[in-house]
């Protein structure tokens, strides 16, 4: 017996007035524009809120800046599995408490959803006030594909 297919969340985190810590939010109202069918979309300034979110879905996709060392505007998509993610998930943006430790903190409370998937995007900058950079800015397009694949692969029970 099947029931229906679980409800995708998914989470744009990040400050727009803060360069390119603004991405995760900017792709999450982009997503939200497409209105698909089982996504709900949110934004979040901060990763500690994500340990509600991840309590109350059983799939997540969570869009942020990262900082890995690839080149500003790269894409790191990752299924978030029994390994923590690596230290510089959401590191060197804004956020006091980064996106690493916010899933580990899930995850000791026993709050993981089925399925978390993030969309990173290299950050270049993280300057109060200024707009996202160019090599940011146009990753936009691919980051919101990435994230309606992760959605439409976990909706149909690929994942």
């Amino acid at each position: 017996m099947t029931g229906p297919p679980a409800e995708v969340l998914v989470v744009g985190v990040g400050n727009v007035d803060r360069g390119d810590d603004g991405i995760g939010p900017i792709v999450a109202r982009r997503v939200a524009g497409l209105r698909l069918p089982g996504v709900r979309v949110v934004q979040r300034a901060e990763p500690l809120d994500l340990v509600d979110d991840c309590a109350t879905t059983d799939v997540l996709v969570v869009v942020d800046a990262v900082r890995s060392g690839r080149p500003a505007g790269a894409l790191v998509v990752q299924e978030v599995d029994q390994r923590p993610l690596p230290a510089w998930t959401g590191a060197g943006g804004t956020h006091a408490f980064g996106l690493a430790a916010a899933v580990e903190l899930a995850r000791a409370m026993g709050r993981m959803p089925r399925r978390l998937v993030l969309v990173g995007v290299e950050a270049e900058s993280f300057r109060t006030g200024a707009a996202l950079s160019a090599p940011v800015r146009d990753a936009i397009e691919s980051a919101v594909r990435a994230v309606t694949s992760a959605a439409d692969a976990r909706l149909a029970g690929d994942g």
